[in-house]
């Protein structure tokens, strides 16, 4: 069956498409499924995987949200994975590809989000959560084995963010789906949060993309595909393009840099700095497969692949109030 998905993606798939039966492999050798081409057998590694579940329990934006519709990590994770298969199946790409590198693309997330990855960069500079994310599949999965996945899904979970580009077009769609999903998911947990309305979102933008959530995902994806579809290119409008960025820009202004949001990264702040502290001087209290590689990361792993709930819990146990 492996070889029959092989001879459909070759015959049917766009020339320009990542083809599995061409893949460039593994970083080990091993057998082939029977069933399941080396993409799909990539995503259903990632699907299983600790980290992916843990996901559920690490902050998008808002930190330790009360209600159940804020997003989580992992539901950012399965908004980008659906946008990037819209455009992948629309443009005759490898959609299972796609999918595989969306649902790994933040592996390597910390708890609280972007301020738990600035608050790692101050002990790790070179810390990014991209880069985190490849190291949980090459190395920190399965107690340090890895799931020693394909090359372009590795190259993709990589480079979804950052100056430098993917090495497949089905890479790119993702880091155009990362950033459509965000924007818009965030703009409808700030409204929901009373953080903004609607009427104070960007006119222009507006105005070019709608003014629902559905609305405004609808064009940015129509856009990249119409702009796409028969290329050997991922690209959308300038002036799509444009309106997008404005979006952006209004929620560093308005959501991201909030007085809340501050308030969350001192937190952050001070949790992850005690819990860093804590396990240099206490290397044996660290997994048993990361404390016997003496490895200078092995902190920073270990902090990394905490959910936000631990973190706090752990904190709580070894601090007691101190940082709240």
């Amino acid at each position: 069956m492996r070889l029959d998905w092989e001879k459909w993606e070759k015959d049917t798939l766009a020339p320009y498409a990542s083809k599995s039966g061409e893949s460039k492999g593994r970083v080990r050798a091993e057998q082939e499924c029977a069933v399941r081409t080396a993409f799909q057998r990539d995503r259903d590694r990632i699907i299983h995987c600790k980290s992916f579940r843990r996901l559920k329990d690490k902050t998008q934006v808002f930190v330790a949200p009360e209600s159940a519709h804020f997003r989580t990590r992992l539901a950012h994770t399965l908004d980008v994975a659906q946008i990037a298969r819209t455009i992948a199946r629309a443009c005759w790409l490898n959609e299972d590809l796609t999918e595989a590198i969306a649902l790994g693309h933040d592996l390597g997330h910390t708890p609280f989000g972007h301020a738990g990855e600035r608050s790692l960069q101050v002990f790790y500079p070179e810390f990014t959560h991209n880069a985190q994310s490849l190291r949980v599949v090459d190395y920190l999965e399965n107690d340090g084995e890895g799931l020693n996945l394909s090359f372009e899904v590795r190259d993709g979970i990589l480079h979804h963010t950052g100056e430098s580009k993917p090495a497949t077009l089905e890479g790119i769609i993702v880091r155009y789906a990362d950033r459509i999903a965000y924007i818009n998911h965030d703009i409808d947990d700030a409204v929901r949060a009373k953080l903004l309305g609607v009427d104070d979102l960007p006119k222009q933008a507006v105005a070019l993309l709608g003014s629902r959530h559905s609305q405004r995902i609808n064009s940015l994806v129509t856009d990249i595909i119409e702009n796409s579809a028969g290329k050997a290119e991922i690209i959308m409008s300038e002036k799509v393009s444009k309106a997008m960025d404005e979006l952006r820009e209004y929620l560093f202004s308005v959501v991201y840099r909030r007085e809340q949001a501050v308030r969350d990264e001192l937190r952050a702040q001070k949790i992850i700095a005690d819990l860093y502290y804590y396990y240099q001087n206490h290397f044996d209290k660290l997994p048993e497969y990361l404390a016997e590689t003496l490895e200078e990361t092995a902190v920073c792993d270990y902090i990394a692949g905490m959910t936000d709930s631990f973190a706090i819990s752990e904190h709580q146990r070894l601090f007691g109030n101190k940082g709240r």
